[in-house]
């Protein structure tokens, strides 16, 4: 595996570039080498994989990734950071390593071709501000076969949260209809440059057998529901315009013991999953 940087190496990298950590796109970046293994572990990387990877920095991960000669398509928001691996990395790997200077919430999954589309893998360090839009994005499709994902220990237990949690809301659904959690790793601060103000989760889901996509309508509709999330279901529903499809749904509650009464956070999944069968009727 590629020598992982060191903080004096990573500060003496950003001082020649000139370029100070910007909070604002999350960049703390990694410098423990036990933490990038296990991120290919829990991906189980293997040669010829098709990897999308989201915000490569200083490319600490990107280079693990193509020494275990996989297909790697990353994008990078940072010019600087962009050109710096450009420089760097790209020359080692100029069929393997494929680069985007973009916001990912643009390119979600960077410049990846519709022909690997039904079968690829998404291995990243998540900018923290990016990482429930990005993830919902990915959410609407096409799903990776699997994610591995570095994010804020809050972010990765409101994305995995059951119902009846604080935590559970709207990403929650959308990500636990589709993947489910196989493993977790807890990540300290310590492991990154600079470091951050809290520890970290890296997180690995699998897709499903028989993934379960909302509708955009049906998205929108839940995400309001969970900006109330106290209130109870009927009186959120009764701040729309009236719906035949919104009726049928409160019957079907009622018929499975969910009264008008239920608030958001304690209807499980797969009710919410019948909101989206009964709005597409």
């Amino acid at each position: 595996m590629s020598k992982i940087l060191s903080p004096t190496q990573t500060y003496h990298i950003l001082e020649e570039l000139n370029h100070q950590p910007n909070k604002k796109l999350g960049q703390n970046f990694l410098i423990d080498k036990n933490i990038v293994k296990k991120s290919l572990t829990l991906a189980n990387v293997q040669p010829h994989d098709k990897v999308v990877e989201i915000g490569p920095g200083l490319g600490t991960l990107s280079s693990a990734l193509l020494e275990a000669n996989v297909l790697l398509y990353a994008v990078e928001k940072d010019s600087t950071l962009a050109d710096y691996l450009s420089n760097t990395i790209k020359p080692n790997f100029p069929n393997n390593f494929h680069l985007l200077t973009a916001d990912a919430l643009d390119f979600p999954i960077a410049t990846l071709p519709i022909l690997y589309f039904d079968n690829f893998k998404i291995i990243a360090n998540l900018p923290y501000a990016i990482a429930t839009p990005w993830l919902d994005l990915i959410l609407s499709g096409p799903l990776p076969i699997s994610m591995t994902l570095m994010l804020q220990k809050e972010a990765a237990d409101r994305f995995c949260a059951k119902e009846g949690s604080k935590s559970f809301g709207a990403i929650s659904i959308f990500l636990s209809s589709a993947f489910k959690k196989s493993n977790e790793h807890k990540v300290s601060r310590h492991c990154f440059y600079p470091e951050p103000n809290v520890d970290s989760t890296l997180l690995h889901l699998e897709k499903l057998p028989n993934p379960f996509i909302f509708h955009p309508k049906t998205k929108e509709l839940i995400r309001f529901f969970f900006t109330q999330r106290r209130k109870q279901i009927g009186s959120l529903i009764k701040q729309l315009p009236p719906s035949d499809n919104l009726t049928s749904w409160l019957n079907f509650l009622s018929s499975k013991k969910f009264p008008t009464t239920t608030r958001p956070e304690d209807l499980p999944i797969h009710m919410w999953q019948q909101l989206d069968f009964h709005l597409s009727v």
